[in-house]
């Protein structure tokens, strides 16, 4: 059994618990040994409600203790660095979520001291995990399509509306690393080049047009420094043209559509759960040569990595969290088929932070910014 040690776990619920705890319970191989709270006595709290049998005060003390393999760090991200750091020092195997760090410069740090320690990390961008996008990464390298001449993605971000309330006012800093670009993008361009390959250039627009926003129950106005707009248009390593835009808050007419068009065929990635689409319950609609408009296409039971609650159909939080728990799993095993990836590792996150550090610089520059032989 790899034994778990979440990370902010609350009783008052939130990421680890609507997500990561019923992952965790729906799989084999994985025992939820600890957690760790801000305080000993919402520790104490979130242990009785999730029975969860060490409850920890700090991360330090969690890190420390012997009867955790794994530490999963699922706090807000500016609170990353902090929390990572003692798990790694500890020598322990760490999942955390995505943004690995508030920037940049945070990322590299874990991932560096990761490395010094020689400990197997991962970062949660889990659209790299569903059944869906694995299954169309391998019909794009099939041929499926032909050639790729183009894709298309416009999101939403369900953050950065017009609104906000207290849980999320954190989101309205563009210094907390938690933004329209760094979370709902970022998890959308990381599921993007998975498919496809990554950018070799971009011209990017990022900018905030509601500097200001209301709070849902007191009407009280603050500023927001983050953006709520973000538009890039590139090219891909393959010479494919691609065009993503992410509008910030939830619209009323199109909150997901993802086609990848090619000189052969097309295919129609949609979500149910949407803008929040890499939660799962993702569907794939696809048409070949003298087809007529694209119908579903089943994905095959050998992507189905989980338990049956967790299939591809499901929109619920935990569904690729699910999947990426069974991947970590196999890879900390050495069960992983040959030639399978595993999940992304915290040096993968340095490489997507700096891509989007680069969009930022596009935008800034306002022109075309080359992104091959970068790193990202």
């Amino acid at each position: 059994m790899i034994r778990v040690g979440v990370v902010g776990l609350s009783a008052s619920g939130g990421w680890a618990a609507t997500a990561h705890v019923p992952a965790l319970a729906g799989l084999d191989g994985y025992e939820l040994r600890a957690l760790s709270a801000s305080t000993a006595e919402s520790a104490r709290a979130a242990g009785e409600k999730y029975a969860v049998p060490l409850a920890f005060g700090s991360a330090e003390e969690l890190a420390r203790s012997e009867e955790v393999d794994l530490v999963v760090v699922t706090v807000k991200v500016p609170h990353h660095l902090e929390l990572v750091r003692p798990a790694l020092e500890a020598g322990k195997m760490v999942f955390s979520e995505w943004p690995l760090g508030a920037d940049l410069a945070q990322a590299e740090e874990l991932a560096d001291l990761a490395h010094r320690r020689g400990v197997l990390t991962g970062v949660g961008l889990q659209a790299r995990s569903a059944p869906s996008l694995r299954y169309l990464r391998d019909l794009v390298a099939d041929g499926y399509v032909g050639r790729v001449l183009s894709t298309s993605m416009l999101g939403s971000g369900g953050i950065a509306g017009a609104t906000y309330d207290d849980n999320y006012a954190y989101l309205l800093d563009v210094t907390s690393g938690a933004t329209l670009l760094s979370i709902p993008f970022g998890h959308s361009v990381d599921a993007l080049t998975m498919v496809l390959g990554e950018f070799r250039e971009v011209s990017a627009l990022v900018e905030n047009l509601r500097p200001e926003v209301t709070h849902v129950t007191s009407g009280v106005v603050a500023a927001k420094t983050a953006e709520d707009q973000v538009a890039v248009t590139g090219v891909l390593e393959s010479g494919a043209v691609a065009a993503m835009h992410f509008r910030g808050g939830t619209p009323r007419a199109t909150s997901f559509h993802w086609e990848i068009n090619g000189t052969d065929g097309d295919v129609v990635v949609k979500a149910v759960q949407a803008p929040w689409w890499w939660y799962g319950g993702l569907r794939l609609y696809g048409a070949r040569g003298s087809d007529g408009a694209p119908v579903e296409l089943p994905i095959p039971a050998r992507y189905q990595r989980s338990l049956a609650q967790w299939t591809e159909r499901t929109a619920e939080p935990a569904c690729n969290v699910a999947h990426q728990y069974a991947l970590l799993r196999d890879q900390i095993t050495g069960n992983l088929a040959p030639g399978e990836d595993g999940v992304p590792d915290f040096r993968h996150a340095v490489r997507r932070h700096g891509m989007l550090e680069r969009i930022r610089e596009a935008a800034r520059a306002g022109r075309k910014v080359v992104l091959a032989g970068r790193g990202a």
